[in-house]
């Protein structure tokens, strides 16, 4: 069968967007799964950290799901949402729309752009909880803020929250890939810590309301972003100290940069707000065979070279900022 995609990106985290709201394919859940993991793996048809299916929703403007590269199913995805965000709304030409999301229906816009003619979307991210029992995280006490998680490395201390999704982050003087890969492998090995595994993000600050962060997603690998815990390690900046709530923070990463201020009420709690670029790199079709999946192929493909070239400015100015 010919399969529409839409090759896209958000702060250089990698997304393969298939709409079944206009599709019609028909797909089952384990036909969702084999997608994942054969249209993801690199160097083959595509490649990317995950697809996003777009689909029809009875209580907002559509629904997203978000499968990893190993057919898992993430509860949410901030980059993976902006660029749901701008189909969706380059669909309804309404600047200002809900997307249902596994855990939340979530406020998504068009805003001003973060960077020259480089289009940029808000999302909310949220619920956001503390409780390690939510991520889940199995420790005694009712949050684990800036502490050692036993088991997992003596030498660095972790803030555990869910975003929803789980998230741990430590505050370091340094960012080594090694030592993140290395961590993040090693927390999604420990079931008995973290039955459902864990994204592990490392955060440095660079001071003025910067930081740079680097992530080991859990059912992907070392990334070059997360929205999700750009916005996590946002919400660990301000309860450490280093940046203020209420205040936009810039978030630098390897894939570029995005922004997010963090609120704080009284009745809703910890809310993020996430911004950034929604980059489209290609549309396509792709001949695929679910009973020969491993020869998929792109048949049909239109480059946008333009959007292309401006984010590669946006994130050599990121590069530079770093």
């Amino acid at each position: 069968m010919n399969i529409n995609v839409l090759k896209c990106h958000g702060s250089g985290n990698d997304f393969i967007i298939i709409d079944e709201m206009n599709g019609n394919y028909n797909f089952s859940e384990d036909d969702r799964i084999i997608l994942s993991k054969y249209l993801t793996k690199r160097g083959r048809s595509i490649g990317s950290d995950g697809i996003l299916f777009i689909q029809d929703s009875d209580r907002a403007d559509a629904k997203m799901r978000m499968f990893n590269t190993d057919g898992s199913e993430a509860e949410m995805c901030g980059n993976g949402l902006r660029c749901v965000a701008r189909y969706v709304i380059d669909l309804l030409n309404n600047e200002h729309i809900v997307i249902e999301t596994m855990k939340a229906d979530l406020e998504v816009e068009k805003v001003d752009d973060i960077f020259e003619d480089v289009l940029t979307y808000e999302v909310a991210i949220e619920p956001v909880f503390l409780h390690p029992k939510t991520l889940p995280l199995n420790v005694d006490q009712p949050q684990h803020v800036d502490t050692v998680i036993k088991g997992l490395d003596d030498s660095l201390s972790f803030t555990a929250l869910s975003v929803p999704n789980p998230h741990i982050v430590a505050v370091v003087d340094e960012v080594y890939q090694k030592q993140v890969r290395e961590i993040g492998q090693r927390a999604n090995e420990k079931k008995d810590i973290f039955p459902n595994g864990v994204n592990v993000s490392f955060l440095k600050d660079l001071g003025d309301a910067k930081v740079f962060v680097q992530t080991f997603e859990r059912g992907v690998g070392l990334t070059n972003a997360c929205g999700t815990a750009m916005s996590a390690s946002s919400l660990v900046s301000c309860l450490l100290g280093i940046n203020k709530f209420h205040e936009v923070i810039t978030v630098l990463n390897p894939g570029g940069m995005v922004q997010c201020v963090v609120n704080k009420d009284d009745e809703k709690g910890y809310t993020v707000r996430l911004r950034g670029n929604a980059t489209f790199e290609f549309e396509g079709t792709v001949d695929f065979d679910f009973s020969e999946p491993e020869k998929a192929e792109l048949v049909e493909q239109h480059v946008f070279e333009d959007e292309i070239a401006l984010y590669d400015k946006l994130a050599q100015q990121a590069k530079n900022m770093a």
